[in-house]
């Protein structure tokens, strides 16, 4: 949770989805998982570097093929934790919608969008259509939130917020 995301949200309901993916990736492993991913890359770069001799065109290549692999991984993490932090929020009785409406409201904010295939998480677009399927999929767990954000409960963050946070 940072700053700049405790002044964004804009009810409870996207603030807990938000706790909730993050919670998500604990009870994943995710980090662990990835670090382990990126070694095993790292090894196989060193590999192909030492076969292919170690030209700087070589090098940035093999570094830039790693890197784009590592991406995969990390966009499929950020997917498990969205489904994930939905069920949770279900769970817990929030709306798990607030996920669904923290990305459209990423979506309509961010101008310069990184291509999907150079970004470490999957499209908002991507997202939204995973939730919305996973919520189809799931009538009984899902069935009983409202899909309108005009239901949700305003947030707004406290002009001391960032004091008491510090305590």
């Amino acid at each position: 949770m940072t700053d700049s995301l405790r002044y964004f949200v804009k009810n409870t309901e996207e603030l807990a989805g938000t706790l909730c993916h993050e919670v998500s990736h604990t009870i994943h492993h995710d980090s662990m998982a990835l670090i382990e991913k990126e070694r095993r890359i790292e090894r196989r770069e060193i590999g192909a570097a030492v076969l292919l001799g170690p030209s700087r065109a070589h090098i940035l290549a093999i570094a830039l093929i790693g890197k784009l692999h590592s991406l995969g991984y990390s966009r499929e993490a950020e997917s498990g934790a969205d489904l994930t932090g939905s069920d949770i929020c279900a769970e817990t009785g929030y709306n798990p919608w607030g996920l669904v409406w923290l990305f459209q409201d990423f979506d309509a904010a961010d101008t310069a969008q990184v291509p999907q295939l150079l970004s470490d998480h999957p499209s908002n677009a991507n997202r939204v259509e995973a939730l919305k399927r996973h919520f189809r999929e799931r009538p009984v767990t899902f069935g009983s939130f409202s899909a309108d954000a005009r239901t949700a409960k305003p947030f707004e963050a406290p002009k001391n917020a960032a004091a008491v946070f510090m305590r």
